[in-house]
């Protein structure tokens, strides 16, 4: 502990772009957030299964109310191909120098880190991770850790046609596809880019590749509530699972209360065409409500960020591409990884560290929808989807 508070005031002594900096407090260190102390206590957890109890309560993934963190979203750019006006402001986001963003080998080592610690699943986000040049081979190298059973991807499916192929040889074990309408036109709205063929090609293909992609939309009232009906048709005959997303507020992209549609409205909607619209079982850490119409080959599930939080069984972590530590999307606190590895002083047992404090911080549960749409967050685009 005298070594890791040495390391503290040496390295987080100084403000730094996400807004930290250092104080030590009598038994523990306390690495100042934006808005908080991050505590380096050890914290306690709730009761687990037996064999397991001791292994995940000193677990660094292990929060303070006993969730086990084994799922990592990690960005790998800021950049996009698209312009998704609920993603990203309409005068774009200003970059950061490549030299303020995770290299390749800080990326893999950071998710060989997380690996040992215990998550077991990766999905590659952005920014659109597929304009990374070395896409394929991250996918292979994540995949040839030894504990990590599951490496997907979520991408809004405009080069999956080129990409897709590769990416399956590498290992990619899933894919999400964002698409918001079926009609091109709105496509091109929403996006302020062509390419809706491209997309809808993306997705078949990966059909025929043998996946069974889930199908992000993203439901806003006056846009695509009309079109809630043809997604769930487009489950007919594809193996897919549409996944409609309630409209979350991020910085810049004009969120109100007014364009939700709540996951109860939709329902009401799909039921009047398919009153056998029914319910399907969900995993303990799903994010998604999944139901499906019977004889259908998809299903249709509901993300209720806004109006039935799941915060209570969320298992995530998210990195960002310039190396923060985010514990909740909706969190406005965020931690430096990155200068924690490129300080030569700091030993991965302290990296370690810096990780389970940042764990211990994360909340119950996030703020209600109108203390978040007056929060100040990233745009989507700079914490990865």
């Amino acid at each position: 502990m005298r070594l890791l508070a040495r390391h503290a005031i040496r390295l987080l002594g100084q403000e730094n772009p996400a807004g930290e900096v250092a104080s030590i407090s009598r038994g523990a260190i306390r690495l100042k957030a934006t808005t908080g102390y991050l505590n380096l206590a050890t914290a306690s957890v709730q009761p687990l299964e037996p064999e397991k109890q001791v292994q995940r309560k000193n677990s660094p993934l292990t929060d303070s109310f006993g969730r086990h963190h084994t799922y990592l979203r990690i960005s790998l750019t800021e950049r996009c191909n698209l312009r998704c006006d609920y993603c990203m402001p309409a005068d774009g986001v200003p970059l950061q120098p490549k030299n303020k963003l995770l290299t390749t080998e800080e990326i893999l080592r950071l998710a060989r880190i997380f690996v040992e610690q215990g998550v077991r699943k990766i999905r590659l986000t952005g920014g659109e991770p597929t304009v990374r040049r070395d896409i394929v081979e991250i996918v292979a190298q994540m995949k040839a850790l030894p504990e990590l059973e599951q490496v997907g991807i979520t991408t809004n499916g405009l080069v999956l046609t080129r990409l897709l192929l590769p990416l399956q040889r590498a290992g990619l074990d899933n894919l999400n596809i964002s698409l918001d309408t079926l009609k091109r036109d709105r496509f091109e709205k929403i996006t302020r880019r062509k390419g809706w063929e491209r997309v809808i090609a993306g997705i078949d293909l990966a059909v025929q590749l043998g996946y069974r992609p889930k199908v992000n939309c993203v439901l806003m009232r006056d846009f695509n509530e009309d079109e809630i009906c043809d997604f769930v048709e487009f489950t007919r005959d594809r193996p897919v699972d549409v996944r409609f997303i309630e409209y979350m507020p991020f910085s810049g992209n004009k969120w109100h209360t007014e364009r939700l549609i709540s996951y109860k409205d939709t329902l009401q909607i799909i039921r009047q065409s398919w009153p056998d619209f029914k319910a399907l079982p969900n995993g303990p850490n799903d994010t998604s409500k999944a139901y499906a119409v019977p004889g259908f080959k998809g299903q249709v599930g509901f993300i209720t960020s806004m109006t039935e939080h799941f915060c209570g069984t969320c298992n995530r972590l998210r990195l960002t591409a310039d190396g923060n530590i985010k514990v909740c999307l909706f969190g406005n606190k965020e931690f430096s990884l990155r200068d924690a590895m490129r300080d030569e002083s700091v030993s991965e047992e302290q990296l370690v560290d810096l990780i389970g404090a940042a764990v211990q911080r994360k909340k119950k549960q996030h703020a209600g929808m109108l203390n978040l749409s007056q929060m100040e967050n990233r745009p989507m685009i700079l914490i990865g989807g």
